[in-house]
């Protein structure tokens, strides 16, 4: 498909209130994809081009309160205790799927090894393990919730 179709396609599906537009000719296709605020991961993912600029900062700033809180306060905010940080940048999940109870709570104890949370980052969800023996004191993030980079999500008192 000519590169001029894609840009026009990109420029009609940003004037209009369309969230999808795909475009099959012969054996070629073209899907354009247009994200709500809500979801900012995939946003960035999907469409870095054109339409991810605009809503990603637009999603960034409502949880970045809370985010900066935690890390700001660092010492004083936090319980005492070894802080569990995000390996990746993604969305929280605290659970394997939303029908299932969380993978801990406050007051769970928790081995070297154990399953904490999820991740998901480009499509792909990845299990954040314990790497100590203790009991979790505080869960600092909440489900669904963009997570930055090295971003406290756990405190767990050692055993």
């Amino acid at each position: 498909m000519d590169l001029r179709k894609i840009k026009k396609l990109i420029e009609l599906l940003e004037e209009s209130q369309l969230a999808e537009i795909e475009i099959h000719e012969g054996e070629e296709s073209v899907r354009l994809i247009r994200h709500h605020p809500q979801p900012a991961a995939p946003q960035a993912i999907h469409l870095p081009a054109s339409a991810a600029p605009a809503p990603a900062p637009a999603a960034q700033p409502s949880p970045s309160p809370s985010q900066t809180d935690a890390p700001d306060d660092g010492g004083s905010a936090l319980p005492d205790g070894e802080v569990v940080r995000s390996p990746m940048v993604g969305t929280f999940y605290s659970s394997p799927n939303p029908d299932t109870d969380a993978f801990v709570a406050v007051g769970s104890e928790v081995s070297a090894g154990d399953t904490l949370c999820l991740i998901e980052a480009m499509k792909m969800f990845n299990q954040i393990e314990s790497e100590m023996s203790g009991t979790v004191i505080a869960v600092l993030v909440e489900d669904g919730q963009p997570v930055e980079f090295d971003e406290p999500l756990f405190v767990i008192k050692k055993a």
